[in-house]
């Protein structure tokens, strides 16, 4: 299948000598969520401004749907939607005019019906007749995401669609996001919230000084870049970690009480029965035994540092 989304080598370098993105290439598929991860100045709304064709690239290219972002702009522009980070909003229009004049802008034919149908789904159409400057904070946020789909396109970019808005606000914008995607959008967002991409993404990619470090399915990355350990806690304390458990490279604790065994829990033979074992024969008396997995922000902060 296709592509709905395909980067070749693409790179930015801005006049002021900066590298904002590095030979990115990445392939983004129909009606999946993507979610970009990154620091701040990594390059995400940099990379969305290219496709977007807000900001021009220095080198590659940029296809949407099989269309060049460069020589097919006013094709691609309007398979596009996008929620910027910041609020851009004319305050003293109501929310009713103002998707119907986003709407005209890509010389797409009035539909009252459409329009209404995505207030509505919005959970805005009570407040279509409301000046934009009457509205909270997550109405807004919402008014720009109906401005985004007025002129119906196939993908929608969200950069950090959740930023500064309260955790009950947030919930209520990935379900919506979820509902989106049912439709048949494509969408890709780019959040500092590690949890969200965890709630709502299909695939997950890093980015960082300008490059793209790894994208993959969430579970996948778990797997592939994760770790699974097996706390071993003691009823006293461990000067060192005894001979006869040396071969499971244990990590001993600071204090001395706990033994850490790090495993792919992939694996046929995790070694966890033999480690319990050889506890057992080394005369060491447990108190508890726990294990945890990485979470995607484990992953995530590991891979920022590593680089």
């Amino acid at each position: 299948m296709n592509p709905v989304i395909s980067i070749t080598n693409l790179s930015k370098v801005y006049s002021n000598g900066h590298r904002a993105l590095h030979n990115i290439n990445l392939d983004i598929h129909a009606g999946e969520i993507l979610a970009l991860l990154g620091p701040n100045g990594a390059g995400k709304t940099t990379l969305i401004s290219i496709i977007c064709g807000i900001v021009n690239p220095s080198e590659g290219s940029v296809m949407v749907n099989g269309h060049d972002i460069i020589h097919e702009y006013r094709t691609t522009r309007s398979l596009i939607g996008l929620v910027p980070q910041e609020l851009t909003l004319g305050m003293f229009e109501t929310v009713w005019n103002t998707v119907c004049f986003s709407r005209g802008l890509f010389g797409k034919r009035p539909d009252p019906a459409y329009l209404e149908e995505l207030l509505k789904q919005l959970s805005l159409w009570e407040k279509k007749d409301s000046l934009i400057m009457t509205l909270s904070g997550g109405m807004k946020r919402r008014v720009l995401i109906a401005k985004a789909l007025s002129h119906q396109p196939s993908v929608l970019f969200l950069d950090e669609p959740t930023a500064g808005v309260d955790i009950e606000r947030r919930k209520e914008m990935w379900s919506l996001v979820t509902r989106l995607k049912e439709s048949g959008t494509t969408i890709i967002l780019t959040t500092h919230y590690i949890e969200e991409a965890e709630a709502i993404a299909d695939r997950v990619g890093v980015i960082n000084r300008s490059e793209l470090l790894v994208v993959d399915d969430k579970q996948a990355l778990k797997h592939k870049l994760g770790k699974r350990q097996m706390t071993i806690e003691m009823e006293e304390p461990l000067a060192s970690v005894p001979p006869s458990l040396s071969r499971w490279s244990l990590e001993l604790s600071a204090d001395g009480t706990r033994l850490i065994y790090t495993y792919d829990s992939y694996s046929e033979h995790t070694g966890i029965a033999e480690l319990l074992r050889a506890v057992d024969q080394a005369g060491l008396l447990l108190k508890d035994v726990n294990t945890s997995q990485s979470s995607l922000e484990d992953i995530f902060i590991n891979l920022v540092q590593d680089q």
